[in-house]
C-alpha cells in the first residue's frame, strides 16, 4: 500500500497530542520535521539534562516514548504507521522516519489516544493495583521486537530495591551540578517546560514513598493520608543491552505500558533515578531475572477513588518543536 501524503494540520494536531509523552525533568528532547510523506524525529542537544544523563540514555528513553504517543495518534486518525529507526547513519540525533498507511480506526485506538491526555505522573503514595502478580504481563506491549523485558520488583525484595534508591541519592548527595540542574528544572515561576511545584510532593508525602527520587520540597497540607506507605507494585523495563535502537525501544514500551494502566484506571510514576549510577542499577538488575539491563522502573497503583487528578504538566509551544512546510501539506 503507497504512503499517504499528509495534511499539515493534522499531522500538527497529533504532534502536539503525542508531545504530552513523559520525559526526564519534563525537558521535552525531541524536535519533529515533517515532509511530504514522513515525519522525522530527532533528538534536541539543546535541551539535554547534562549533570542527570550524562550519556544521554534517558534522552533516547523520552524520545521512545514520545514517539509511541505519536504512533498511537496516528492511529486514532486513520494512519498505520511503519517506523525506521535510525534511518541515518551519519546523523545520530536522527532517531526515526515515520511513514503511514490508511487504517481503520476502531473504539481501542481512540481509547488509547484520550489516555494520552488523560495520563499523570503520581508522586504521592498509591493503593495496591489489581492483581499485581499478572501486572507485568497485563500491561506490557505485545511484539516489542523481543528487545525489552518487563519484569515486577518481587515484595520481598521491595526493601532491597529502597535501599537502591537511598543509595543512589546519598552518592549525589554533594554533586553541586546535580542540585543545580535539579532545582533548575523545578523553578516555581510560569514555564513551558520543567516540573512545576504542583506535580511535587511535600516532606512527609515523600516520606510515605520509599522508591522515589529525592526533589526539592514544598510546603503544603499533607495529601492522601489514607494510604500510610506506598503500596504500588514496581515494574522494571530493562534491555539486552545499551544499544541507541534497544534504549529508544525502551521508551516506546515505556509509553505503551503508560497508557494501558491509564486505561485500566491506574496511576503511574515512571523512575530513573536509581538507575543513573551504576551501584543502584547493579542492584536492579540483582533483582529480575535474566541478564537485562534495567533502563526505567514504573511505580503502578490506584490513586483513592476521589481523588482529584494531578494537574498536566506544562508542553512547549508546539511551533517551537515542529518544522513543516508552508504550504499546507508536509
Amino acid at each position: 500500500m503507497r504512503a499517504i501524503q499528509l495534511h499539515s494540520e493534522v499531522i500538527v494536531d497529533a504532534l502536539q497530542l503525542a508531545c504530552r509523552a513523559p520525559s526526564l525533568h519534563n525537558s521535552q528532547p525531541w524536535r519533529w520535521v515533517t515532509t511530504d510523506h514522513t515525519v522525522q524525529l530527532f533528538a534536541d542537544p539543546t535541551r539535554l539534562v547534562r549533570s542527570t544523563d550524562p550519556t544521554g540514555r534517558e534522552t533516547l528513553i523520552s524520545c521512545g516514548a514520545v514517539l509511541g504517543h505519536f504512533r498511537v495518534a496516528r492511529a486514532a486518525a486513520g494512519s498505520a504507521t511503519s517506523v525506521l529507526r535510525f534511518p541515518d547513519p551519519d546523523d545520530p540525533l536522527h532517531l526515526a522516519t515515520v511513514e503511514f498507511t490508511p487504517a481503520t480506526v476502531s473504539d481501542a485506538h481512540r481509547s488509547r489516544a484520550d489516555a494520552i491526555l488523560a495520563r499523570r505522573t503520581d508522586r504521592l503514595p498509591l493503593a495496591a493495583p489489581p492483581d499485581p502478580d499478572r501486572l507485568a504481563d497485563s500491561l506490557s506491549q505485545v511484539g516489542a521486537a523481543g528487545t525489552v523485558c518487563v519484569d515486577t520488583i518481587p515484595d520481598e525484595s521491595r526493601s532491597s530495591l529502597a535501599e537502591a534508591s537511598q543509595l543512589t541519592e546519598a552518592l549525589r548527595l554533594y554533586d553541586s551540578d546535580y542540585h543545580s540542574e535539579l532545582s533548575w528544572w523545578t523553578a516555581d515561576f510560569v514555564t513551558s517546560d520543567g516540573i512545576p511545584p504542583s506535580s511535587l510532593v511535600s516532606a512527609p508525602e515523600s516520606d510515605r514513598v520509599d522508591v522515589g527520587r529525592t526533589f526539592p520540597v514544598f510546603s503544603r497540607p499533607e495529601r492522601r493520608r489514607e494510604i500510610d506507605d506506598d503500596q504500588s507494585t514496581i515494574l522494571v523495563l530493562s534491555t539486552v543491552d545499551d544499544s541507541r535502537v534497544n534504549v529508544l525501544r525502551c521508551g516506546e514500551e515505556l509509553s505503551a505500558i503508560l497508557l494501558n494502566a491509564t486505561i485500566e484506571g491506574m496511576s503511574t510514576c515512571t523512575l530513573t533515578h536509581v538507575t543513573e549510577i551504576p551501584a543502584g542499577r547493579d542492584i536492579v538488575a540483582s533483582l529480575i531475572p535474566g541478564d537485562g539491563v534495567p533502563q526505567v522502573l514504573i511505580r503502578v497503583g490506584v490513586a483513592p477513588p476521589l481523588d482529584a487528578a494531578p494537574p498536566p504538566t506544562p508542553r512547549r509551544p508546539i511551533d517551537q518543536v515542529v518544522q513543516t512546510p508552508r504550504d499546507g501539506t508536509c
